[in-house]
């Protein structure tokens, strides 16, 4: 006889409650302010006052602070995009004409506004190269069910019409200063939502979290190679359907500060789920 399965430990995390507003702060204070915490030393011993992970960890966060560093280009010189057709020119001599000109314009693409969102809500990063690269660290949710089966988002309707084939479990991209287990619970939220209320609990599988970078050509932007640093546990959500089923999205870039460039870009408007066997799906 076989040893009886011994059931899954969990740990459960709140959902956050969206959206979730950062208090506007003056620009001059919160840099005064960054620089006291980062250069401050004790009179005993000369060591810093705070360790480099608590001040990952400082809960301001300011967004502001934060636009500055995010849209900065590595390397000895400092580049800001102050608005998308900036960041349009600079990229336009650095990629292939045909692949940039095929942004929002090939089914399934976005458009340099939505790369310009990225940026400016520190998400993304591009490399000062040619052709520039895209780092996006990127939090990947297996949600598992009783049936030993794994959640799949199967595609996207995208607010142009188009449809976008996905094929992959829930995903979403962190944002800066994030954990993981605050990414996962405002990537259910956003994206599953709509179905489990605020109510639903997520129980993420102790010992599931993995990390692994994974580098190819971007299928949003064609042309733009992209370096994915992806963050993966396993999960339990209560309320899901037990077959396939659809969410939508409100407003992808409701939170977002810069309404008028989020009119622009190409958002997600449902997205469609299935179930399938756990084997089958890439770890």
């Amino acid at each position: 006889m076989s040893p009886p399965q011994q059931p899954v430990r969990t740990r459960h995390i709140s959902l956050p409650q969206l959206p979730i507003k950062l208090p506007p702060l003056p620009d001059l204070f919160l840099t005064a302010l960054s620089v006291c915490f980062l250069f401050s030393s004790s009179a005993a011993g000369g060591k810093p006052l705070l360790s480099k992970s608590q001040i990952l960890r400082f809960p301001f966060c300011p967004r502001r602070l934060l636009k500055i560093s995010a849209m900065s280009l590595p390397g000895g010189r400092r580049h800001h995009f102050a608005n998308p057709q900036s960041l349009s020119d600079w990229l336009r001599p650095r990629l292939p004409s045909d692949s940039f000109a095929s942004w929002g314009v090939k089914p399934g693409t976005k458009n340099v506004h939505n790369l310009w969102l990225e940026l400016s809500e520190g998400e993304t990063s591009l490399a000062d190269s040619t052709p520039p690269v895209r780092t996006v660290p990127v939090v990947t949710v297996r949600i598992r069910d009783g049936r030993d089966r794994i959640l799949i988002e199967a595609h996207q309707e995208l607010s142009d019409g188009t449809v976008r084939s996905r094929d992959r479990p829930l995903s979403e991209k962190m944002k800066p200063f994030e954990d993981v287990d605050s990414a996962v619970a405002r990537a259910v939220q956003e994206e599953l939502g709509s179905i489990i209320g605020d109510g639903g609990k997520v129980m993420i599988v102790p010992g599931s979290y993995r990390k692994t970078v994974e580098e190819r050509n971007s299928v949003s932007y064609p042309g733009l190679p992209a370096r994915y640093e992806l963050h993966s546990v396993e999960a339990f959500v209560e309320g899901l359907p037990d077959g396939e089923f659809c969410t939508e999205e409100d407003d992808e870039y409701g939170n977002s500060e810069n309404s008028g460039v989020a009119e622009k870009a190409v958002s997600v408007k449902k997205h469609f789920w299935r179930w399938v066997s756990a084997d089958s799906v890439k770890v």
